[in-house]
């Protein structure tokens, strides 16, 4: 796919992802003097830019902690009001 390419690449090779082994990102003259660590900083947060942060996915899953959590309440308060005017 990259045929001749006289520019400056970046190779991400930890990607993190099922379908890709590897990423390359091939840099834009006027930033070819960047620092290496630099662009690698920077292609690295390109590449987990499709992953969601850990803070969303810990705030869901407590979400669905608290959700559950709450329909089992529901649940007994409606068991206990049923039982207390039927019996």
């Amino acid at each position: 796919m990259i045929k001749g390419v006289n520019r400056q690449v970046v190779e991400i090779t930890q990607t993190d992802c099922d379908y890709f082994e590897r990423i390359f990102f091939v840099v834009k003259p006027e930033y070819s003097t960047v620092s290496e660590g630099k662009l690698r900083e920077r292609a690295g947060m390109m590449s987990n830019a499709g992953k969601p942060p850990a803070t969303l996915v810990r705030r869901r899953r407590a979400m669905q902690i608290l959700a559950v959590i709450g329909a089992a309440l529901a649940g007994a308060l409606t068991y206990a009001a049923a039982a207390h005017f039927l019996f």
